[in-house]
């Protein structure tokens, strides 16, 4: 009998507890799933709204669309009524074109030329004084005056030469609107309805004709008034409670509604709480005789289990044994497994870290390449400046010696110094490929001509199968581009275009000239497009999407640096131009390079290895040069032609010189030098100071720009007549 008792109050002291436990869990499940189920129907009352709005904008899109008509643009209405009859979506759907002072010009449920009515049957009127009329508005609803049905209008505004020149109306019948109720496919008890701005309802998913205008109810319209989403308590028609959840359709300022009983609120979370508590009650049952169960057997299986617990507390395998008990035996099970499981997962988490730290370790790495790659730029940038100023010292003494030689033999050794100093600076200019822009290489060419220096070049890289066609217009305007890079960026998308075409194909290049208005990605003006296009295989749209970023590329390793695209890009951009890139895949890709029109005469055609010539003049310069080879050289070569020269080795130097009183006829200065005073900073000042002074400056490469008006640019290496000829020419 003792031990009974000891073991009711035991199953007594598990049980009291657990109905608490149980009671609590049940309320608590209640709550939350009431709460769970309001949350679902507020999400579905936004996405509803949503939807409502999209299907607005689809509606606005074809209206932008409208709204850019070249018809339009250039006031031809009759085509422009005939484009817009034959876009209207449903045969309900009218287009309207007014004036800003509210007058129609056409309406496509009226004949082109009929009398159109005088004035506005929605509120857009209104709502343009209120919201303003430069941007999309939508009316409330109001019967339309062609067949006595309800209607709604969106509105856009037309901008033609930065200006609004018309507005561009689409009246939708309400009923359209209905289809969207029948694709949500809302539970039988649910009533979803589409309200505007004063509360008329535009669309229902029941007996939505005979609601159809009808204004929702003042405790209603309170909730719309106080914030843009909600829910509120009321009563159905039938006088039966329900629960009206609302929302804002963006854009247009409606409210959507969903009305659900509020029996149907409580069912779910009641059934989940009565779920529960049979689930509890039945586990309760369940302890208890478990605890009378295991308080009449020996406590060795449950030490048992204590050992595999803490062996899988541990991370250890729990090995398992049978214990002859059904209960302890289905638990020990379970525990060996969930140890393998446990054990399973520790190794797979192991593995994603090892991963992750791969991956922080590949994008690090990447991290280092582009940082690589940014100091390389500026490594190159640096030798191709060193490397100039060696080749002008070279330049410079070769023109000397051959003013001093007259020996066959040494005439033809320096000629062909001179062309081999023509490689070296062909090959210092493509180290700054990626570099800015230089001034001094900017040359004002004919950009057939330019293309046609570039077919052969071109046809080098082509396999066998490619067509190769060059199309160019008559009187192209003029385009002032670096030579060098404009060819660079040709090769580089014949390339591209090669590779395309494994089986080969055929490669276009045409240029003509267009005159463009302003866009987001370019200004207006002159341009001459240049377009390259193939007819390989083409890029799909996540492709594009990166084709001009640099290193980016789809060919296999060591096949492609994924610069050759990024190239043409910056020479574009370095031109004072842009890129565009188009690709269908399977059908070839576009690649066009607006250049703009130059106003400069067409620049000499540089040359190099004629006869030297003795140059004679006169005058005071002031030459300003950090590179001891370079001055010796120059300042020996000006001289010769009958200069004066006044050395400065700096730009600080020099500004002093200048300060003290030093008179001189023409200033010559190298771009790039030590301290604080580049030769771009001393030209801005001597313009400042002496306005009538010709200043003149030199550059190897540099990564600023020579913004300063009236101040001519050569770039290194010159020859020594180029330049005594242009001091000459400054000086007179």
């Amino acid at each position: 009998m003792r031990i009974r008792t000891r073991l009711l109050i035991l199953i007594l002291a598990i049980l009291v507890p657990a109905l608490v436990a149980a009671s609590l869990a049940v309320g608590y499940v209640y709550v939350e799933e009431r709460r769970a189920q309001e949350n679902s129907v507020k999400e579905t009352t936004r996405a509803f709204a949503l939807l409502v709005a999209n299907e607005l904008e689809a509606h606005e899109g074809m209206l932008h669309a409208l709204a850019s008509s070249p018809a339009l643009a250039q006031g031809n209405l009759e085509e422009f009524y005939k484009h817009a009859k034959s876009l209207t979506p449903t045969p309900e759907t009218t287009l309207i074109l007014m004036e800003p002072d509210g007058r129609q010009l056409l309406n496509t449920r009226v004949p082109l030329g009929k009398p159109l009515p005088a004035r506005r049957f929605s509120n857009i009127g209104a709502l343009m004084e209120t919201y303003g009329a430069d941007r999309t508005l939508v009316s409330d609803l109001f019967k339309a005056p062609f067949g006595g049905r309800y209607d709604v209008v969106l509105q856009v505004p037309v901008r033609i030469d930065g200006s609004i020149r018309y507005f561009l109306d689409m009246g939708l019948n309400a009923a359209n609107l209905q289809e969207l109720m029948g694709g949500q496919r809302f539970p039988a008890e649910w009533q979803a309805s589409i309200v505007d701005r004063s509360g008329k309802v535009v669309a229902r998913s029941r007996d939505a004709d005979q609601y159809r205008g009808r204004s929702v109810s003042a405790l209603a319209l309170r909730h719309f008034a106080a914030s843009s989403e909600g829910v509120f308590t009321s009563r159905n028609l039938a006088g039966l409670p329900v629960q009206a959840f609302y929302s804002t359709v963006p854009g247009a300022e409606w409210k959507v509604i969903l009305t659900i009983p509020s029996a149907e609120i409580r069912r779910v979370p009641q059934h989940a709480a009565m779920f529960l508590a049979a689930i509890m009650a039945a586990l309760l049952v369940l302890a208890v005789l478990l605890a009378r169960h295991f308080g009449r057997r020996a406590i060795a299986p449950i030490e048992y289990l204590s050992r595999g617990a803490e062996d899988l507390g541990q991370g250890r395998e729990v090995a398992y044994a049978p214990q002859e008990i059904a209960e302890i035996d289905a638990v020990a099970r379970r525990m060996a497994e969930a140890s393998r499981q446990i054990r399973a997962s520790q190794a797979e988490l192991e593995q994603r870290v090892k991963e992750a730290v791969e991956a922080s370790e590949r994008a690090q790495a990447a991290l280092m390449r582009g940082q690589k790659m940014e100091a390389l730029g500026r490594l190159t940038g640096g030798i191709a400046h060193e490397f100039n100023n060696l080749l002008q010292t070279l330049t410079t003494a070769l023109q000397l010696a051959a003013l001093t030689s007259t020996q066959p033999k040494v005439q033809n050794l320096i000629d062909t110094c001179k062309r081999t100093i023509a490689r070296a600076t062909a090959l210092t200019g493509q180290l700054g490929s990626f570099g800015r822009v230089q001034d001094a290489k900017l040359l004002t060419v004919a950009p057939c001509e330019q293309l046609r220096n570039s077919i052969q070049l071109i046809r080098n890289v082509l396999r066998q199968g490619i067509a190769l066609e060059l199309q160019c217009e008559d009187d192209l305007w003029p385009v002032t581009v670096d030579p060098l890079q404009f060819d660079l960026a040709l090769l580089n998308l014949a390339i591209n275009a090669r590779d395309a075409m494994p089986a080969g194909g055929s490669l276009t290049i045409a240029a003509r000239n267009c005159t463009l208005e302003p866009t987001r990605e370019r200004s207006g003006g002159d341009y001459v497009l240049v377009t390259v296009s193939d007819t390989g295989t083409g890029m799909p749209q996540e492709v594009l999407a990166r084709a001009l970023d640099p290193f980016f590329t789809t060919k296999e390793a060591g096949k492609g640096s994924g610069l050759g695209l990024a190239q043409a890009y910056a020479f574009a951009t370095q031109s004072q131009g842009s890129l565009a890139l188009s690709s269908t895949p399977g059908e070839g890709t576009r690649v066009e390079l607006w250049l703009p029109r130059s106003t400069l005469p067409l620049s000499p055609v540089p040359g190099r290895g004629g006869p030297a010539e003795s140059l004679q003049a006169s005058g005071r310069i002031l030459f300003v040069e950090d590179d001891e080879l370079v001055r010796e050289a120059v300042v020996q070569g000006l001289e010769e032609a009958g200069f004066e020269v006044l050395v400065a080795a700096n730009g600080e130097r020099a500004l002093a010189m200048i300060e003290a009183g030093l008179d001189v006829d023409v200033a010559f200065s190298d771009i790039v030098m030590p301290g604080r005073i580049s030769g771009i900073d001393l030209a801005g000042i001597l313009r400042e100071r002496r306005p009538g002074l010709p200043v003149v400056l030199a550059t190897g490469y540099t990564d600023q720009r020579a913004k300063v008006p009236g101040v001519q640019v050569l770039a290194k290496p010159y020859e020594i007549d180029q330049l005594v000829e242009l001091l000459a020419r400054l000086k007179s």
